[in-house]
């Protein structure tokens, strides 16, 4: 454990960002999952409708520092092909 005082508080800074980064993450996580969803169920109006909204929280999450730029790109490219692959 630490025993400077800043030390200690770069530890419960670090903790509570964490926790924001590891909510922001989950969030992503849950907006991906629902396109891949759609895309299971071969529902083109969904799978369209949900892409939108899982990009916006992509975006937003980079935007906070939660993801690199590089990453979210990355991920919205996968998701926006295999959209674009149902029939």
């Amino acid at each position: 454990m630490a025993n400077i005082k800043s030390a200690k508080k770069r530890i419960l800074v670090n903790e509570t960002k964490a926790a924001r980064n590891k909510a922001e993450k989950s969030k992503v996580k849950t907006y991906v999952k629902k396109v891949y969803a759609a895309i299971e169920a071969n529902d083109k109006e969904a799978a369209n409708a949900a892409l939108l909204e899982a990009i916006s929280v992509i975006d937003k999450a980079t935007s906070k520092g939660v993801y690199h730029k590089s990453t979210s790109s990355r991920k919205v490219s996968r998701m926006s092909k295999a959209v674009n692959k149902i029939a």
